[in-house]
């Protein structure tokens, strides 16, 4: 595989009243071609800003970006425009994300218009929307249905079909099955893994649950307050963690077995605030392992086993 994607040292603050909101705070990773990057955390933590920068819905305030070894932190214009053809998202809530005033064939439809797809020739853009409706398991019947005449799950696969209607190579999906049932979870995730593979797509797979990430993830990096706090492969990450904040949160998982037990790490403390943020480790104010280090130096993310890294300082 080759790399796709490699983001460095990316930042992006917000001016509040109170100081600089770091949303964002010197993230680095890399996505390889076909690759689904799973990024977890709790509300807050900066996971769809994080996504959202990466395709330019934010700009963002520091670092780098490079999409295919090009260098795409500061394009603008057409150059921006033209980006838009291989970096698409789906977003979180299918309902807010579709214009209730268009059908599903104009939702659809509109990429290609702006793109200049099939230009002129709508017959050719309505085969092309009938196409990608089949992909995703839309029946041709609902061509003319407006949003709020549907459900969420047939909601969300418009969402995934207006991604793929420029035929993208890389998608940022932005917790795309958190509003929906479980049962119409498990249809979108098999979906987006059956598209992957025929599609050979590259995925930032953004979310809060853990089961999820699971499921569709060959990586994860998990992110607290801004920072990616450890990263690695899916396999690896729920069979043993570093970071006493991966080890909080997958404790949190319920087990499925009758009479199974797992110690739950219930976290004290107040969250620290993200506003001009104290020197030190961010998930200090809560970690059952503080010491003095931890309040005045933050810890760097390092390589402590083959491919698993860890921004910790009992490492």
């Amino acid at each position: 595989m080759s790399e796709l994607l490699r983001v460095e040292h990316l930042k992006k603050y917000f001016d509040t009243p109170r100081g600089l909101l770091h949303a964002v705070d010197d993230v680095s990773f890399s996505i390889e071609r076909g690759e689904t990057l799973g990024v977890v955390g709790e509300s807050g933590c900066g996971k769809s800003t994080l996504g959202r920068c990466i395709v330019h819905l934010l700009e963002p305030t520091g670092g780098k970006i490079f999409f295919k070894d090009e260098d795409i932190t500061n394009i603008r214009g057409e150059r921006l425009k033209e980006s838009r053809k291989s970096m698409q998202m789906i977003f979180q809530d299918p309902f807010s994300s579709l214009n209730p005033r268009m059908t599903v064939k104009s939702i659809i439809m509109e990429p290609m218009i702006i793109h200049k797809l099939h230009q002129g020739n709508e017959a050719a853009q309505e085969k092309a929307v009938l196409e990608i409706m089949e992909t995703v398991g839309l029946a041709k019947r609902l061509i003319d249905s407006y949003p709020h005449e549907l459900d969420g799950g047939r909601r969300q696969r418009i969402g995934i079909a207006r991604a793929l209607a420029l035929e993208p190579e890389f998608i940022v999906c932005d917790e795309p099955v958190s509003a929906l049932d479980v049962s119409i979870q498990a249809q979108i995730l098999n979906l987006m893994r059956d598209l992957q593979e025929e599609r050979n797509l590259t995925y930032i797979f953004i979310t809060h649950d853990l089961s999820v990430v699971k499921h569709i993830s060959d990586r994860i990096c998990v992110m607290y307050l801004g920072n990616i706090v450890e990263q690695c492969p899916a396999d690896k990450l729920f069979a043993s963690q570093f970071h006493p904040y991966t080890q909080a949160l997958l404790s949190a998982i319920p087990i499925a077995k009758i009479n199974a037990k797992r110690e739950r790490i219930i976290l004290k403390g107040e969250i620290t605030s993200p506003i001009d943020p104290e020197p030190g480790c961010r998930f200090a104010a809560r970690c059952l392992y503080t010491k003095p280090e931890c309040l005045e130096v933050q810890p760097d993310l390092k390589e402590v086993e083959d491919g698993h890294l860890v921004a910790c300082h009992l490492y």
